[in-house]
């Protein structure tokens, strides 16, 4: 599944975006594929990592696997949210548990659009630019 929210475009600036995933080969294809459709993207293994990193670069995406050790892509978003309110959030899952943790995060406020996966990378950029 693959959660959503919404963040401004800034027009003339490339679009920046942490990938977090705590598989490699996944972060660093997901930042191939969004640095060549002309994305500015990184990748983070975990949740905290990208905490710390949106500290640093302020990101217009997160893009995130939800089931990641030290913290999970949800918690993550909503700390990220504290301090970057506008910050779009794409939470990628295919765990049947994810539902759970959705919830209780609806139950909090937060709001995603729910996509489901595997989603192909034509698919997801296409998600990425219809709402940037």
């Amino acid at each position: 599944m693959i959660f959503m929210s919404k963040s401004p475009k800034q027009p003339n600036v490339r679009t920046r975006i942490i990938v977090a995933d705590d598989e490699p080969l996944i972060a660093t294809t997901l930042v191939e594929i969004l640095e060549i459709k002309g994305f500015e993207a990184e990748a983070v293994s975990d949740g905290v990592a990208a905490v710390e990193r949106a500290r640093r670069i302020r990101p217009d995406i997160l893009l995130s696997d939800v089931q990641m050790p030290k913290m999970n892509g949800i918690q993550a978003a909503k700390k990220i949210r504290e301090f970057l309110p506008n910050c779009r959030i794409v939470l990628l899952s295919g765990h049947a548990a994810t539902g759970e943790l959705l919830e209780r995060a609806r139950a909090e406020g937060h709001k995603f659009e729910v996509l489901t996966k595997p989603i192909g990378p034509e698919d997801l950029l296409s998600a990425l630019r219809e709402k940037t």
